[in-house]
């Protein structure tokens, strides 16, 4: 259970099912990725907080055998 990648909302202790790609532009350079976990719940919520901002770039399922960055 160690390995489980847990969801990125703040206090969720759930396994993450999926990965939210974005890009903060005035901190990034283009090429640059960074990943948020998210479990079913938040998975609307952290990618709206994202989209709003402008930052979502895609929203991609985890597979069971890797973490949010892998």
């Amino acid at each position: 259970m160690d390995d489980v990648a847990l969801c990125s909302a703040k206090g969720c202790r759930e396994p993450a099912r999926w990965r939210l790609i974005w890009n903060n532009p005035r901190l990034h350079t283009p090429d640059r990725e960074k990943v948020w976990a998210a479990c079913d719940q938040h998975r609307e919520s952290l990618s709206h907080h994202l989209a709003v901002r402008s930052f979502l770039r895609r929203v991609e399922p985890l597979h069971d055998d890797e973490t949010p960055n892998g």
